[in-house]
């Protein structure tokens, strides 16, 4: 298979590592200042870029009719756009805040344990997620997929990095050196408290899902998610 990699950062180098090894090869290692994109020989384009560049990198590549799966975060108010420009030009694209296999059990696990606490009162719930200094968005996008989930099962009306008020849900962002990323949901009540807790060890998990992902997507039209790709949920 030929990938475009949107995104020649140490994600990138990453899944570059592990797609060769899978006898991938690469038709573009576009960095921010590459202009020039030439998809004739792609078959897929992973997007690891940075939030500035990753609208764009995605619908050049729905332009040239390249399936094109995206990884970056930070650019999500333009999300609902690029699902339209995808659709009117008939295009591919998958889009996960977290392309880790575990993390991605690690939702369902969320969404569900979420379905269960809604009914029972006297808790209150907060996220943490910890990553390192070098990433540019805080809360990360696996915290927000993960406090979507717990909004839509439960009574808060949203998420706040501040204070919390009473229907809010608190995330606490950390960001410490060379911490690939844990994310660690609570819920507290006066007798007892009930965690989940997913922790990277490095981002290999990242990487790999993320080409297992190019591989499936390869030859098909639409839009999917990684339930698509793990047929879960």
């Amino acid at each position: 298979m030929n990938i475009a990699l949107l995104g020649y950062g140490r994600m990138g180098k990453s899944i570059e590592a592990i797609a060769l090894n899978r006898n991938h090869n690469f038709t573009i290692k576009a960095t921010s200042s590459t202009t020039t994109f030439d998809f004739s020989e792609t078959d897929v384009a992973i997007d690891f870029s940075i939030p500035s560049t990753a609208v764009n990198n995605i619908k050049r590549a729905i332009d040239a009719g390249t399936p094109v799966i995206s990884g970056t975060t930070g650019w999500l108010e333009h999300y609902d756009e690029v699902l339209e420009y995808c659709k009117s030009n008939n295009g591919t694209f998958l889009y996960a805040s977290n392309f880790s296999l575990g993390v991605n059990i690690f939702f369902e696990i969320n969404a569900r344990l979420s379905q269960l606490m809604a009914s029972v009162e006297g808790y209150s719930t907060e996220i943490e997620e910890i990553h390192h200094t070098q990433k540019l968005d805080a809360p990360s996008g696996t915290a927000i997929t993960l406090a979507e989930q717990i909004i839509e099962n439960t009574n808060y009306k949203g998420w706040t990095l501040d204070k919390p008020n009473s229907d809010e849900l608190h995330i606490e962002a950390k960001r410490i050196p060379e911490v690939p990323g844990t994310h660690e949901i609570t819920y507290n009540s006066e007798i007892d408290s009930i965690s989940i807790k997913h922790t990277a060890h490095s981002r290999q998990g990242f990487a790999l899902g993320a080409v297992i992902a190019a591989e499936w997507i390869k030859d098909k039209k639409g839009i999917f998610s990684m339930k698509d790709v793990l047929n879960i949920g």
